[in-house]
């Protein structure tokens, strides 16, 4: 049983490290296998299952564990160009796309799983960056991945969207029709050296825009779960930039953060999970499994309905870089009075007191610790931004959709 109390900064870098652990300790690292470093998409309950986001967050976790020397750099980079080596010439993929879910020892397609785009550019983000980072053949084969793949094959030209997935038995379906985790789509596809899309599919999805009490102007997404305001910025460092139309993308994060907040806030009489420190409401395991459903106002979708009082620490931990200060507080809540929440990778994914006794999840989630982990190292030393936006493409990419440096007025 703890006796000391941490602070915030103290217990965020004891999750980065247990977040890099996870990566490093969750891959498949057997020289010779079909699926060297592919990553587990949870601890448990799918132990043969892989995601390629995983693998996404986990070059990330290369770059890290690298720069604060928990790993060498000449392991690193053989991890990161055998695993690249991996989706060359062992993976499925179609016109570039792989695979959500993949079995981790035979690199071949699990659970029936889609073609996934959004996954996909996880991936390609995570690969970008350790071709930024070490260089040589590494740049060289994350460079030919992102070649690659055919962004307009996943456009459906009649209302200039990307659909939302494919898979070879149900063919196309869904769009990409409003504003989530998805700007990484947009300027990876118009900056392709090879397929490149055309920049109409970056204004041609809903950007409406709702108040939350005080918290004005927030162009939400559907459910309003946190991560899809998350995931984009962990690799590209939107702050001090603007669109055409004047969006602050960075910006839009932190008031979503913020009202994400309040509505824990607002319905903590409901669920007792919920108040000032214990919020981030986003996808995570829940008592009956996993949902991606989670949400807080502003949203379509009513999430009053659809919440049972899960936090996952990630939500919060996810915004670190937007709303500093309330994010610890939130962990200082999560690891100082919850013991059970922890592990030894950090925080499990969630927790529910809403039940007839308090319930911890069982597991990690690869993307849940990836964006805990990125996002924390970005708040302390900017080392993911600084590399990622190093890229030609990713520059390329800004500059097509005119997202760039603000005007700022000189006061008189």
């Amino acid at each position: 049983m703890r006796i000391l109390k941490h602070k915030g900064d103290t217990i965020l870098k004891k999750e980065l490290k247990g977040s890099y652990n996870f990566f490093v300790k969750e891959a498949n690292n057997l020289k010779g296998s079909k699926g060297y470093g592919l990553i587990r998409d949870k601890t448990k309950l799918a132990n043969d299952i892989a995601s390629i986001a995983s693998v996404g967050y986990g070059f990330a976790g290369l770059v890290i564990g690298t720069q604060r020397k928990w790993i060498s750099n000449k392991k690193a980079y053989e991890r990161a160009e055998n695993t690249l080596d991996t989706f060359l010439n062992n993976m499925e993929s179609t016109n570039g796309f792989f695979y959500h879910f993949v079995n981790i020892h035979t690199a071949k397609r699990a659970w029936n799983s889609e073609v996934s785009i959004i996954d996909t550019a996880i991936f390609i983000c995570g690969a970008i960056l350790v071709g930024e980072y070490f260089g040589g053949k590494v740049k060289e084969k994350a460079e030919k991945l992102y070649r690659n793949i055919n962004w307009n094959w996943y456009v459906d030209k009649e209302v200039n969207q990307f659909y939302m997935g494919y898979s070879k038995e149900k063919g196309f379906w869904g769009h990409w029709d409003m504003y989530a985790e998805q700007l990484m789509l947009y300027i990876l596809g118009v900056a392709s050296p090879t397929y490149p899309i055309n920049k109409i599919l970056y204004s041609s999805f809903k950007k409406e825009k709702k108040d939350y009490k005080d918290i004005k102007d927030i162009i939400y997404t559907y459910c309003g779960t946190l991560f899809t305001y998350q995931y984009s910025h962990a690799w590209f460092d939107f702050r001090g930039l603007k669109d055409e139309e004047g969006i602050d993308w960075f910006e839009n994060s932190v008031k979503a953060t913020l009202a994400n907040r309040e509505y824990c806030i607002e319905k903590s009489s409901k669920f007792r999970t919920f108040n000032e420190n214990s919020w981030g409401i986003t996808a995570s395991s829940c008592p009956n499994g996993y949902s991606g459903d989670f949400g807080a106002m502003p949203a379509i979708a009513n999430v009053d309905e659809k919440n049972d009082g899960t936090i996952p620490p990630c939500g919060a931990i996810g915004s670190l870089v937007f709303t500093p200060n309330i994010c610890k507080k939130a962990v200082e809540n999560y690891y100082n009075n919850y013991p059970k929440l922890w592990c030894k990778y950090g925080f499990k994914d969630s927790y529910n007191l809403d039940m007839k006794k308090p319930w911890y999840a069982k597991e990690c989630i690869g993307i849940d610790k990836g964006i805990c982990m990125i996002m924390i190292e970005n708040y302390y030393t900017g080392l993911i931004w600084k590399y990622f936006m190093k890229n030609e493409y990713v520059q390329k990419g800004l500059e097509i959709l005119g997202i760039t440096k603000r005007k700022i007025a000189l006061s008189k």
